[in-house]
């Protein structure tokens, strides 16, 4: 889960990160209001789910409180990347002298936290780790010993040669990684952290994803999740306890089991086609639950083929069966069915799908195969390849 730059700055002041005030307004009205409030200049940001919104006119500097109800009336409305901004951050601008990049993320190698400094801050990370990887510092985090201090004199030393700058940043590290760690995130950035004429240190900007397998330990975040950005059958997907992911293939596949889906998909390119989603129904299912699945599959126009292949264990076959009858029935199904259970109640199962159209399969790669067939077959009705 992705947070607003003005939810993730509540989040980095609550761990006492340096933020600059702000004001979240959805009217210039509102607007010239906070810039009197905080005291100009300010920095007027849209605020939406995607990276660029500088580059796009998204964040525009005003020196007044007239001002800035301009120049947030400017960008309340438009569209940054698809996403209409509706709101806008109004935060007390900062002057800067140096810039620096500091993050957390998980490393997956090592299956630990790793913080990231470099001081070429301002600028996408991506590019300097592409063409200046030497200007990054990676340091692994133990969790359970947290940053220790000679990492630290390492990280802000990297980052500033004047003593008193090194002190102010070696007292930010540790508390990104308390925040880091406390709201459960994958990904917590401040980019710039930035150095005033003055020599204070500032973050005047926000970054944290959430890992979405904690999220119910963080119910308050969770209340926060915006999904203007997200595909409609995800969130559907959530609404129904399924997991969900949308790609570009033409094989819709409905598996039990994030393993056995990652398999599904794997042997589908295989042997050579692509994949329409990822769709894992979960260790427990019901006919509902297939249902609801079948008909955010089915929604993809590119779905030339479903696949369902499910390996019974506490997902019972016969639930799935039934699942994909009362599917039949509600939503007339014109692309090829073919399923392939196993395991617990599959007796069951094949009694109640006997004398149906689906396409059976023994086994896996049999079932790849097959969906694959039947999808070029259609394909080759509308014109599209699987």
């Amino acid at each position: 889960m992705k947070m607003h730059e003005a939810d993730a700055r509540g989040v980095f002041a609550a761990h006492g990160l340096p933020v600059p005030p702000s004001r979240l307004v959805w009217t210039a009205d509102e607007a010239e209001a906070a810039a009197g409030e905080l005291g100009c200049p300010v920095v007027v940001k849209a605020q939406v789910l995607v990276g660029g919104r500088g580059k796009a006119g998204g964040v525009k500097l005003a020196s007044t409180p007239g001002e800035a109800a301009a120049k947030a009336e400017a960008i309340l409305g438009m569209e940054i990347k698809g996403l209409r901004v509706e709101k806008v951050l109004v935060a007390k601008a900062v002057d800067i002298a140096e810039e620096f990049y500091v993050g957390m993320v998980i490393d997956r190698i090592t299956r630990r936290p790793m913080m990231m400094v470099s001081p070429e801050g301002g600028v996408d990370i991506e590019e300097v780790a592409r063409t200046a990887p030497e200007k990054i510092l990676k340091t692994t985090i133990d969790p359970s010993a947290g940053l220790l201090a000679f990492q630290l004199r390492r990280q802000a030393a990297f980052l500033s040669g004047d003593r008193d700058v090194a002190r102010q940043v070696a007292g930010v590290l540790p508390r990104l990684f308390d925040a880091f760690m406390a709201v459960d995130a994958s990904l917590a950035e401040i980019n710039p952290l930035v150095v005033d004429p003055a020599g204070k240190v500032w973050a005047i900007d926000a970054k944290i994803n959430i890992d979405d397998n904690a999220l119910y330990r963080q119910p308050a975040i969770a209340d926060l999740r915006d999904d203007a950005d997200a595909d409609p059958g995800e969130v559907e997907s959530r609404e129904h306890g399924l997991s969900f992911v949308k790609l570009d293939g033409g094989i819709g596949c409905i598996v039990n089991g994030a393993g056995l889906a990652m398999a599904t998909m794997d042997m589908i390119k295989h042997f050579g086609a692509e994949p329409a989603n990822f769709l894992d129904i979960g260790g427990s299912s019901s006919p509902e639950k297939v249902l609801a699945a079948m008909k955010i599959i089915l929604r993809d126009p590119n779905v030339r083929s479903i696949l369902i292949n499910i390996f019974g264990g506490i997902t019972r076959c016969d639930d799935v069966a039934l699942g994909i009858i009362e599917a039949k029935k509600q939503l007339g199904i014109e692309v090829p069915l073919v399923v392939r259970l196993t395991g617990t109640n599959e007796e069951r199962a094949r009694e109640l799908l006997a004398g149906t159209d689906l396409v059976p399969a023994a086994s896996m790669e049999e079932g790849v195969r097959k969906a694959i067939d039947v999808a070029r077959g259609s394909a080759g009705e509308k014109g599209r390849d699987a």
